[in-house]
C-alpha cells in the first residue's frame, strides 16, 4: 500500500493529503424545482401510466393491527412505516394457483401414463426420455411454487425524508459506502465506470454520509488519474443535478436522452447551464480519452531523464513518483496480478457545518447561490497481488473494499455495483434504506437487492439480455418467500450481514470477535465491534502512522489467510459466482431479504448484445451455480435456517443447467427422420404427443397470467423461452462438463471478464450484435440447427414421394413430428439470426432463406432416391 507525497498541477493525493477542498452549502433538500422532462427511459405521465397499468392486477396488503397504527412522529413516537406491501388480486391470483395445480396433476397422470404404456421401438430412449419428462417436472415445479404468493414492496420515501432528513433539522439517515468494481481498464470502458461513479456522487442521499470507493482490481494508474478528473468535473456536474434535480445523474445517459428539457430554474438559466455543462462534459471525455497517451508521454519523458537503467520501464504519476501498481510496460512488482496495495483519498470527507448562499469562487458562469457545494468522500482502492496467491476475483476485491471501507468510514450499509451500472433514479439509496429501517422486519433484513435493467439492448432484445421473467416474476414470487437472492450488483448490504453475524432475531448476546475470524488488524477489529454497536465513522480518521499501517495491512493479500473471510465471512470465495453463494449465506444464517421496486428504475447499466459475449457470461453464472450445488455449502443440506420453499427455490438455482442435457437429447431427436424405416418413441403415438402438447400448452396458460401480474410482455416472455433453448444447446451443456472436469480435477471455472468495449460503428448503435465470434460451445446449437433443416426438408421429400402410399396413422405421426421440428426451430430462430451476421439486420431474411433450405433439402431427397431406386433398389430395402 502507497500514498503519495504534495501534488502539483490538480494531481490527486493520497491519505496524507486530500486531493480536493471540501465546499460548502445548503442541504439539496432546501430547493423544491421540477424534475427535468425527458423520454429515454421513462419520465413524467407516460411513466405514471406505464406503472399504473403495470399495478392494475396488484392491491395493497392491510397491514396488522399492531403495526398499521400511524406513530405520533411529531412527539417522537414509534417508527413509522417506510414500505407497503403490495399483493396481487384474487381475481388472477386463485386461477393462477389453481392452473399451477391443474398442471401438477397433469404431469403426474401423464408421466404415469407412460408408464403403463411402456411401449416404444427404442425402449432405451423410453427410459431416457420418461426420466427427463420426470426430472422437467420436477424443476418446473421447483421454478413455479416459491411463485405462489408474489409480493411487491414499494418504498415510502416521503415518510423517511419526513422521519429522517427534514431540512433544517439534523439528518438521521444511516451511513452507506457505495462500491464500483472494476477489474480491466481495457474490457471495461473508462467511460462507463466513471459514469457510474458521478452518479453516486450526485446521488439524493446526505452528502456526509455516502462514501464511494472506486475498486480497480487491476492496478491501472489510468483508471486513478481518471478518478482524479472525475473529481474535478464533479464539483461543477453534482451542483447543477442538485440545482435542476435532473435525472438520470450520470452524464453519459442524460445527454443521450431527447426531448423537451426544461429545468426547475427559469428556462433561459437552465438552458445556459445546461450547455456549460454539455461542454465541460465533452472537454471531461477527451482527456479521459487522452489518459493513456498522456501517461506514456510522461513516462517516456520522465525515464529519459533518470539516471538508472532499470528506471526505462517506469510508469510515472503526474507528481514526477513512481506508481506502485501495474506499469505500462509491466515487469515484477508492477504487473498484473502482481502489484502493491494502494489507497488513496481523492476526495476527502465533505465538513459538517454548512454555511447558507456560498458562491463557488471559480470561473464557472453557472449560478449556485444556495446549492450545497460539497462532495461525498471518494476513495481510490487497489488490493496487492502476490504470484502464487490466490486473488479470489471480484469476492476477494469486494472483501477488500469492506475491510477498508471499514477504516475510514465504517458505514452499517454497503452497496456495490459494477462499473457498467449507474444510478438511474438519484432516490435509490433512500429507497433502500426504506427496507432496511422499517419497524417490521428491517432490523433483520440483510440486503436489499433492486431489480437489473439495461440501455444497450436492442428494441427486440433478441438474446433476453432483459430477462424480465426473472426479475418481475420469480423475484416478486421470492419476496413473498425469506426474499430474492443477491445478484451481484445493485444491491445494498447491512454490513453485519457480511460479517457473518446472526440477525437480532437468533442473534446471541456474546458474539465473537477475534484475529482468528476476522483478521489481525487491531483496528479492523475495533471497527467490527463499533459496527456492532452501530457506531459509524462520522469524522475522517487522522492519517497517521500507525492508521497508515493497518490500511496496508487490510488491503494486502495474505491477509485472508487462515480466517473466514470468503467462507463463513464476507463474500464467499472459490466459487465462480459469488453472489449467489454469498446470498444463501445470508439467509442461512435466517436473515431475510426485500426485492424493491420504485417509480422510476433504481439503477441502469450495460449488457453483452453479441451472443458469444452473452454466452460466455451464461456459462460462468451457470457454471458457478453447478459449483455451488456440487460443494459444502449445497442447498440439498446446506442452511439451516432456511425456509423450505427458499431452500426448494436455491435448489432450482444451482441445477437448472443439467436440464440442458435432457433439452439436447430431444433436440436431435429429428435425426429420426434421415432414417429410411418409421422410428416411434413412445406408443400410442398420437394420443402421447396430444398429451404431451397439453402439458406444453398449460405452461403457456399459466404464463398469460404471470405476463398480467408481472407487468411484463408477450415478447418478454417468448424470449425468455427462446433463450433457455439457445442456452440449452451451447451454454449449459458447457457449464456443465467444466462442472464434470471441476469434480474430477477439483480446477475450477476460468472467470473471463465479459468484454464489454463497444463495436466502433458510429452508424449502427447495435453493431455489435451483428458480430460472428465463433467458439466450440455454439458448435451443439449449429447441429442442432442444421439436423432440424434437413429433418423437415426430408420430411417434404418423404411426403411427395410416399403419400400415396401412406397409411393415415403415419401421415398424421408424420405431421406430428413435423410440429416437433418446426419448433425447434421456432425457439432457435434468435441463433440462426446470429449465425448469419450482418444479413442479420434485415430480421425478416429468414423467412426466405429457410424455406429455401427446405427445398433445396427435400428435392436433394427426391433426386437421391430416385437416383438409388433406378441404379441401386437394393439399397432401399
Amino acid at each position: 500500500m502507497t500514498t503519495s507525497p504534495a501534488t502539483h498541477d490538480g494531481a490527486a493525493t493520497g491519505l496524507s493529503e486530500p486531493l480536493l477542498p471540501n465546499r460548502n452549502g445548503v442541504h439539496a433538500g432546501a430547493l423544491v424545482v421540477t424534475p427535468v422532462v425527458a423520454n429515454g427511459h421513462g419520465g413524467g405521465d407516460k411513466l405514471k401510466d406505464d406503472l399504473k397499468a403495470k399495478d392494475k392486477y396488484w392491491k395493497d396488503v392491510d397491514q396488522p393491527d399492531d403495526v398499521a397504527a400511524a406513530p405520533d412522529l411529531e412527539n417522537g413516537g414509534g417508527r413509522p412505516l417506510l414500505f407497503s406491501n403490495r399483493r396481487v388480486k384474487n381475481i388472477i391470483l386463485y386461477p393462477y394457483r389453481v392452473l399451477i395445480l391443474i398442471r401438477v396433476i397433469a404431469v403426474i397422470l401423464f408421466v404415469g401414463w407412460r408408464i403403463k404404456h411402456n411401449n416404444s421401438d427404442v425402449m432405451w430412449f423410453w427410459v431416457m426420455s420418461v426420466v427427463a419428462d420426470v426430472w422437467f417436472s420436477l424443476s418446473w415445479l421447483s421454478y413455479q411454487l416459491p411463485k405462489y404468493n408474489p409480493i411487491k414492496m414499494i418504498p415510502d420515501l416521503a415518510t423517511l425524508r419526513k422521519q429522517f432528513d427534514t431540512p433544517g433539522r439534523s439528518s438521521q439517515l444511516p451511513g452507506i459506502d457505495v462500491i464500483v468494481t472494476t477489474a480491466s481498464a481495457t474490457d471495461e470502458p473508462i467511460l462507463y465506470t466513471m459514469n457510474c461513479v458521478l452518479s453516486i456522487l450526485a446521488a439524493d442521499y446526505h452528502i456526509g454520509r455516502c462514501n464511494c470507493y472506486l475498486s480497480d482490481d487491476s492496478g491501472s494508474l489510468v483508471l486513478y488519474e481518471a478518478l482524479v478528473e472525475t473529481a474535478k468535473f464533479a464539483a461543477l456536474w453534482v451542483p447543477f443535478c442538485r440545482k435542476h434535480q435532473i435525472e438520470p445523474r450520470a452524464p453519459e445517459s442524460y445527454f443521450e436522452l431527447e426531448g423537451t428539457l426544461c429545468g426547475g430554474a427559469s428556462h433561459k438559466e437552465f438552458i445556459q447551464d445546461y450547455k456549460h455543462v454539455r461542454t465541460q462534459y465533452d472537454e471531461f471525455k477527451k482527456h479521459l480519452d487522452m489518459l493513456p497517451n498522456t501517461i506514456r508521454q510522461r513516462s517516456d519523458i520522465y525515464s529519459r531523464t533518470g539516471t538508472k537503467d532499470e528506471d526505462a520501464t517506469v510508469t510515472w504519476m503526474a507528481d514526477g513518483t513512481q506508481w506502485p501498481g501495474t506499469w505500462l510496460d509491466p515487469t515484477e512488482k508492477h504487473r498484473p496480478g502482481h502489484h502493491a496495495g494502494i489507497v488513496k483519498i481523492v476526495q476527502s470527507h465533505p465538513e459538517h457545518v454548512v454555511p447558507l448562499g456560498v458562491q463557488e469562487s471559480n470561473d464557472s458562469p453557472l449560478n449556485f447561490d444556495d446549492v450545497d457545494m460539497r462532495l461525498p468522500m471518494l476513495v481510490y482502492v487497489a488490493r496487492e497481488k502476490s504470484p502464487g496467491v490466490e486473488h479470489n476475483k471480484k469476492a476477494g476485491a469486494l472483501n477488500a473494499e469492506l475491510r477498508i471501507s471499514a477504516l475510514l468510514s465504517n458505514a452499517p450499509f454497503f452497496i456495490n455495483f459494477d462499473c457498467d451500472h449507474y444510478i438511474n433514479n438519484s432516490e435509490a439509496l433512500r429507497a433502500a434504506i426504506c427496507f432496511m429501517l422499517d419497524p417490521r422486519e428491517g432490523d433483520n433484513t440483510g440486503f436489499v437487492q433492486f431489480p437489473q435493467r439495461f440501455d444497450n439492448v436492442d428494441p427486440t432484445d433478441r438474446y433476453g439480455n432483459h430477462n424480465r421473467v426473472f426479475f418481475d416474476g420469480a423475484m416478486y414470487g421470492l419476496n413473498g418467500q425469506q426474499g430474492p437472492t443477491y445478484l451481484g450488483t445493485g444491491c445494498m448490504f447491512r454490513r453485519l450481514a457480511l460479517y457473518g453475524i446472526d440477525p437480532p432475531c437468533w442473534r446471541d448476546e456474546d458474539i465473537i470477535v477475534d484475529s482468528n475470524r476476522f483478521g489481525n488488524s487491531l483496528l479492523f477489529l475495533n471497527s467490527v465491534l463499533a459496527a456492532i454497536k452501530q457506531e459509524g465513522v462520522t469524522l475522517q480518521p487522522p492519517l497517521d502512522d500507525s492508521f497508515l499501517e493497518e490500511v496496508t495491512k487490510v488491503v494486502s493479500s495474505s491477509y485472508d489467510d487462515s480466517t473466514d473471510w470468503g467462507r463463513g465471512i464476507g463474500y464467499i470465495y472459490n466459487m465462480a459466482t459469488e453472489d449467489i453463494v454469498t446470498g444463501f449465506r445470508i439467509h442461512g444464517q435466517g436473515w431475510r431479504s426485500m426485492y424493491a421496486t420504485m417509480e422510476r428504475e433504481a439503477f441502469r447499466g450495460t449488457a453483452p448484445i453479441n451472443l458469444t459475449e452473452r454466452l460466455r457470461q451464461i456459462v460462468r453464472w451457470s457454471g458457478g451455480s453447478l459449483e455451488m450445488f456440487f460443494s459444502h455449502i449445497s442447498p440439498l443440506f446446506a442452511g439451516r435456517r432456511l425456509s423450505l420453499v427458499q431452500r426448494l427455490s436455491y435448489i432450482n438455482f444451482t441445477i437448472y443447467p443439467l436440464t440442458s442435457l435432457f433439452i439436447l437429447m430431444y433436440a436431435f431427436c429429428p435425426v429420426m427422420w434421415l432414417l429410411p424405416t418409421e422410428i416411434l418413441v413412445q406408443r400410442p403415438y398420437t394420443r402421447y404427443i396430444v398429451y404431451l402438447i397439453i402439458v406444453i400448452a398449460m405452461i403457456h396458460v399459466i404464463g398469460m397470467f404471470e405476463i398480467m401480474w408481472a407487468g411484463i410482455t408477450w415478447l418478454d416472455w417468448w424470449r425468455n423461452e427462446q433463450f433457455f433453448m439457445i442456452g440449452s444447446v451451447t451454454a449449459y451443456p458447457t457449464a456443465v462438463l467444466h462442472m464434470v472436469v471441476n469434480l474430477l480435477t477439483k480446477k475450477g471455472i476460468h472467470f473471463r471478464v465479459t468484454t464489454k468495449q463497444p463495436v466502433a460503428d458510429t452508424d449502427d448503435k447495435y453493431a455489435e450484435m451483428y458480430e460472428v465470434h465463433w467458439v466450440p460451445m455454439m458448435v451443439p446449437a449449429v447441429v442442432v440447427l442444421f439436423s432440424n433443416i434437413l429433418a423437415i426438408g426430408v420430411a417434404i421429400g418423404k411426403s411427395v414421394l410416399y403419400m400415396g402410399t401412406w397409411s393415415a396413422a403415419q401421415r398424421r405421426h408424420g405431421a406430428l413430428g413435423l410440429l416437433f421440428n418446426l419448433w425447434i426451430m421456432v425457439l432457435l430462430y434468435p441463433f440462426a439470426l446470429a449465425i448469419i451476421g450482418r444479413w442479420a439486420k434485415r430480421t425478416g431474411i429468414l423467412f426466405i432463406l429457410l424455406p429455401i433450405a427446405f427445398l433445396s433439402t427435400a428435392l436433394m431427397y427426391i433426386g437421391i432416391h430416385t437416383f438409388l431406386l433406378h441404379f441401386f433398389p437394393s439399397m432401399l430395402i
